[in-house]
């Protein structure tokens, strides 16, 4: 299968990541096609792979695929042995619900703590809505560990798309130097663990550099 997915700044798009390591849990081959965000001829290069003019986009057999939401559920359809999903049932409902509720939701953090993998330095001070939405994602994540059948660091035990899509979570509460429980401390050491993300990190820190 040809895959060759389009993204942006390794060290600024969070949605690029999310799907950079949607891919990584199949295992497939993929190539990959950066296209810097923010510049004159940024949205003019997008449009000439889909009219959405945003990433991620993932062209494939089928046709390109926009947005990180629809990339998942294509790859875990395409790839249904590689365990994208949990494999129990009330597992892969919670899975796709967080997954969904993040897609969907907590814009006090996205605007008020910018996804940068070179950042740090807390917010002072947090706004109210920001904690609230700080809050509610701990408690998320709560929500599918309660549910998840497996062991293992995860949210669900071993890696999922769960995992995928709360990384740039993970790197926004690092980065900004929330205090958390030991337990979610636990979890996003687990993700800045993830080999995949760690290569993902270090060729974004990398771009500072050009």
């Amino acid at each position: 299968m040809s895959l060759h997915l389009i993204i942006g700044d390794k060290l600024y798009s969070s949605w690029s990541l999310r799907a950079a390591l949607a891919l990584d849990l199949t295992g497939a081959s993929y190539t990959e096609e950066l296209i810097k965000l923010n510049q004159p001829d940024t949205r003019e290069r997008l449009l000439k792979h889909s009219p959405t003019g945003k990433v991620p986009l993932l062209k494939t057999e089928h046709g390109t695929i926009a947005d990180s939401l629809a990339i998942a559920e294509y790859l875990a359809e395409q790839f249904p042995d590689a365990g994208l999903w949990p494999k129990d049932t009330a597992a892969r409902a919670q899975a796709r619900s967080a997954c969904a509720q993040m897609h969907s939701g907590f814009f006090a953090m996205r605007g008020n703590m910018p996804f940068d993998l070179s950042h740090n330095a807390p917010l002072s001070p947090t706004p109210p809505e920001v904690q609230a939405e700080i809050e509610r994602m701990l408690a998320l994540w709560a929500e599918c560990r309660a549910t998840a059948t497996e062991t293992g660091p995860f949210l669900f035990g071993g890696a999922t798309l769960a995992d995928a899509f709360f990384a740039p979570i993970a790197v926004r509460l690092r980065t900004y130097q929330v205090k958390l429980p030991e337990v979610d401390a636990a979890y996003v050491e687990t993700v800045y663990q993830w080999p995949a993300f760690k290569a993902w990190q270090k060729a974004g820190l990398e771009e500072i550099e050009r």
